[in-house]
């Protein structure tokens, strides 16, 4: 096993909402771990708080406590400006309603990271639309596609900066099983191609089991590492 620093850890973090009936407790002291190059799954039902789990990794949200450390360092100490570069230098999202600006082309779509970035690699940009099989595409627009050819697209986008982590939630939702199966490949198969490491947020049972990779599951704000038929809590990386 590599003695390597994780890419990121979350240590002990809570997300806690204020409603007139009182705190409302989203996530309970969440402790994870991912190493580079690494691909993760999180298991949940609707509602048990994997996406608000995504969005504090990406820095779109602050937690109420605990700490994100990216690199060693402890991202809920830096100020939005270095939160916006590092979502757009270092982070990767794919949505599961794509988030596609219709108005766009699939290739102008796919650049738009690199713009808010102000550095353009044309040559780059193309090389990750052959690498989802949608070149020929380019020049489409997302009316013009399919819902698995539009994940791709994001899938695309996510990548074209070449982030050192992708943040996945529920990219399978709204496909049929088939084109899901497809898009989880083509997920699996980018990682080993760019070494980004990748957590994939899924209510997709089968498909999470289907790989070797880690799985957890979220229940009620609490996160528990699983192997088939037994669970284990994770605590943060000192306590082990």
């Amino acid at each position: 096993m590599s003695n390597a620093a994780p890419l990121l850890e979350v240590v002990n973090l809570q997300k806690n909402y204020a409603l007139p009936s009182g705190q409302l407790s989203v996530l309970k002291g969440i402790n994870l771990s991912i190493a580079a190059g690494e691909i993760n799954f999180i298991l949940g039902r609707s509602g048990s708080g994997k996406s608000t789990l995504l969005h504090l990794i990406g820095g779109l949200d602050v937690p109420s406590s605990g700490k994100i450390l990216f690199e060693g360092q402890d991202m809920t100490q830096w100020s939005e400006r270095d939160l916006a570069k590092f979502r757009n230098t270092r982070i990767g999202f794919v949505f599961q309603f794509y988030h596609l600006l219709p108005e766009l082309t699939v290739y102008e779509n796919v650049l738009l990271p690199m713009s808010i970035g102000g550095k353009i690699d044309a040559p780059w940009a193309k090389e990750i639309l052959r690498s989802v099989k949608l070149l020929s595409r380019q020049d489409y627009y997302p009316t013009e596609l399919s819902g698995g050819e539009k994940q791709r697209v994001a899938i695309a986008r996510a990548l074209v900066n070449k982030p050192s982590l992708v943040l996945c939630d529920e990219p399978t939702g709204n496909l049929d099983e088939e084109t899901a199966e497809s898009v989880f490949s083509l997920l699996t198969d980018l990682n080993q191609k760019e070494g980004q490491s990748l957590v994939i947020v899924t209510h997709d049972e089968s498909l999470a089991w289907r790989y070797p990779r880690p799985v957890f599951r979220l229940h009620e704000g609490v996160l528990t590492r699983e192997e088939r038929g037994r669970r284990m809590e994770v605590k943060p990386a000192q306590e082990n």
